[in-house]
């Protein structure tokens, strides 16, 4: 069984764990067959946005620690490696392109750092997420304890990720952790809908200016604000700039419209 799906849809591509079963959790084969569909979709010039998402009824519920349990706590691991591939595959990439993730059911453990991973997160109110490796001594090695604080703040990240307890897709958007919330059953079609919307906008403009965002996150602000310059001088270069003001001066997309542009 492939435990990964990925379709391409226009310049979409959608990509869907699918071990239902077990919730969707990452064995070493699942995280390999996710960091192969990023990579394609990163190299693909024709695709522009990617949805992440669950078969079934949950997102991800993290590492198969069944598999784990098996494993030889003295072989040498991938997990031993700073500079190799991550447990869950993706979670040192650093992509070009936005990800949007699509969460229903359970995200937590290493889910949860899948979709903090993500650009953008759409949950339904029925969703539980949660840090719920904190009862097995599973340590989030996935990037959870950097990209949770930056997300939400050190208070509110130190909450979960020292009780472990869980939070429903509420609590998340009223802590900034999730960007959308839906009622249950409409993540995924939502996420698409609002990739589709990405995927309009002139995407040299949008890609640098969201690198500049994830960039300027490690800078001072006069470092931070210099690299913003270069990439928006990247952007006019491109001549990108200067079509969406011809379009605009044509009369499309006038009082705010994102319908015509």
């Amino acid at each position: 069984m492939q435990k990964v799906l990925v379709e391409k849809q226009g310049p979409l591509t959608l990509v869907r764990l699918n071990r239902p079963a077990v919730r969707n959790a990452v064995d070493a084969e699942t995280a390999q067959q996710l960091l192969a569909a990023f990579e394609a979709f990163e190299t693909d010039e024709t695709a522009r946005v990617a949805v992440l998402g669950g078969v079934g009824q949950s997102f991800c519920s993290g590492a198969d620690l069944k598999s784990l349990a098996l494993a030889d706590p003295n072989a040498p691991t991938m997990v031993l490696n700073p500079y190799g591939q991550a447990p869950l595959g993706v979670s040192r990439l650093r992509l070009q392109k936005p990800v949007i993730a699509a969460i229903q059911g359970y995200a937590v453990a290493g889910g949860l750092e899948l979709a903090l991973w993500c650009d953008l997160r759409v949950v339904e109110k029925t969703s539980v997420l949660g840090v719920f490796c904190r009862r097995w001594g599973v340590p989030l090695i996935d990037g959870g304890t950097v990209r949770l604080p930056r997300l939400i703040g050190l208070s509110r990240a130190l909450d979960l990720i020292l009780t472990g307890r869980a939070i429903d897709g509420q609590e998340a958007l009223d802590m900034g952790l999730a960007n959308r919330l839906v009622p249950e059953g409409q993540a995924w079609d939502t996420a698409v809908q609002l990739a589709k919307q990405l995927s309009r906008f002139p995407q040299n403009c949008l890609r640098n200016d969201r690198l500049s965002a994830y960039e300027q996150v490690d800078m001072d602000l006069e470092a931070a604000l210099r690299n913003e310059f270069y990439k928006g001088t990247q952007t006019l270069l491109s001549q990108e700039t200067f079509e969406g003001a011809q379009r605009f001066a044509e009369g499309k997309g006038r009082h705010g419209s994102y319908e015509d542009i």
